[in-house]
């Protein structure tokens, strides 16, 4: 009996110096289970968005229209890496996300309006989350120039984690992503580039 009195002592003793779990150690315990819980966004996804963004014809600088395109000594319109500045540009396949809503060069007769700010925002100046992601769903896709290879006939969007991901980048924390506002933010990922190609679109998205 004594020794029993003695065993239960010794444990409340012991207890007492043990310290418990603080709320910080919990809540450390329950955020590393929600990292752990993150949805991780596959390459073919990403590439499933910027084949329906993404366009094979980009307008570029109006000005550039105005050169021969001869070699000229001097050329004016001639750029430091030998290059040209070009009115615009035409690609095999999808190639750019035009950062502008529409464009249009009066003195070349040109015009171009994107699909992006006709098809996501076809029925007015702003979209939701789930009109985004419907959007965006709806839009045709054509295998990009970029990614790992995904044909016609695979572009379906089956997981809608990747558009859900863009509208957060886009919107940022508003409810509501307004046309002017993906233009702004496709400048900026567009790092002063008239049109975002996939190594940069690929980058925003955390792939490679």
């Amino acid at each position: 009996m004594m020794k029993l009195l003695l065993a239960l002592l010794l444990t409340t003793f012991v207890k007492g110096f043990v310290p418990s779990l603080s709320s910080t150690q919990r809540q450390g315990g329950s955020q590393l289970y929600s990292t752990a819980e993150e949805v991780s966004i596959e390459p073919k996804d990403v590439v499933r968005l910027f084949g329906r963004l993404a366009e094979k014809y980009i307008m570029l600088d109006e000005s550039g229209g105005m050169c021969c395109y001869s070699g000229c000594k001097d050329c004016e319109y001639r750029l430091p890496d030998g290059g040209y500045r070009m009115a615009d540009q035409s690609a095999a396949r999808p190639k750019w996300i035009p950062v502008y809503e529409e464009r249009n060069f009066s003195g070349q007769n040109k015009e171009h309006k994107t699909k992006w700010s006709t098809e996501i925002f076809s029925e007015g100046p702003s979209v939701t989350k789930e009109e985004f992601v419907k959007a965006l769903s709806e839009m045709q896709y054509a295998p990009p120039l970029g990614g790992p290879f995904v044909g016609a006939t695979a572009g379906q969007i089956e997981d809608s984690a990747a558009a859900e991901k863009l509208f957060d980048m886009l919107a940022g924390e508003k409810d509501k992503l307004a046309r002017f506002k993906m233009s702004v933010q496709l400048k900026e990922l567009a790092k002063g580039e008239q049109g975002l190609t996939w190594k940069d679109f690929a980058a925003a998205m955390g792939v490679q």
